[in-house]
């Protein structure tokens, strides 16, 4: 018995029915692309995030805040350097804000001025032991990161990385240069009556170092 050879059998799919898959595929690709999307709120933390950090526009906006914040925990300088002698674990917690090192403390005081050295002055406050030096920066440097961290608020997780945060820090102290400092003539301050707000990290319970978030000449 001969066998023939199967025959392909020649299947043509209708053109509607290649429409539908096709649209079929389509909708497939659309759901996949919907479940892969993240929806960011506009103004929402992400969507800060997702927008290049800018020091100069976070300066502007978080100093004034700042700012505020140190003036409302600011403790009278004599009143806080009787309470650090006394306990200072007690008077941490009483008036600091933790920070990674030390502890940040929020203070005002009037004082004359006496020698500096590179816009540091110190600052000579009635009623305050004259066992502490109380020192003040004017400029033109501001170093540390003392307005980043006084009020405890600001924290690196609200960065992308750590130079963002240092970045921040950084920006604070140029925003309290502009509106704080930028009419200071700090060549000329010995002898003088200054008032300060400001804050300093207690490292050295011997000698503050403030940076100020007020500061006027009488």
């Amino acid at each position: 018995m001969n066998s023939q050879p199967a025959t392909p059998i020649n299947r043509r799919v209708a053109p509607g029915v290649r429409r539908i898959i096709a649209a079929a595929a389509v909708l497939i690709l659309l759901g996949a692309m919907v479940l892969d999307t993240k929806v960011v709120i506009i103004g929402s933390a992400e969507d800060a995030r997702k927008a290049a950090f800018s020091p100069e526009e976070y300066g502007k906006s978080e100093f004034p805040k700042v700012q505020s914040a140190v003036e409302q925990r600011a403790v009278n300088a004599a009143t806080l350097a009787s309470a650090i002698a006394k306990d200072k674990a007690a008077a941490e917690k009483e008036y600091g804000v933790p920070a990674n090192v030390g502890t940040e403390f929020s203070v005002k005081f009037t004082g004359v001025v006496g020698e500096g050295k590179s816009g540091i002055y110190a600052v000579k406050v009635d009623e305050v032991p004259s066992s502490l030096v109380i020192r003040v920066q004017t400029g033109p440097a501001i170093n540390g990161t003392d307005l980043r961290d006084a009020t405890g608020t600001i924290t690196f997780g609200q960065f992308t990385n750590q130079i963002e945060y240092q970045n921040a820090g950084s920006a604070l102290n140029n925003e309290m240069k502009k509106q704080v400092l930028s009419a200071l003539d700090n060549s000329n301050l010995t002898g003088k009556t200054i008032s300060v707000v400001g804050v300093f990290k207690l490292i050295n319970p011997k000698g503050w170092l403030v940076t100020p978030v007020k500061l006027s000449v009488q």
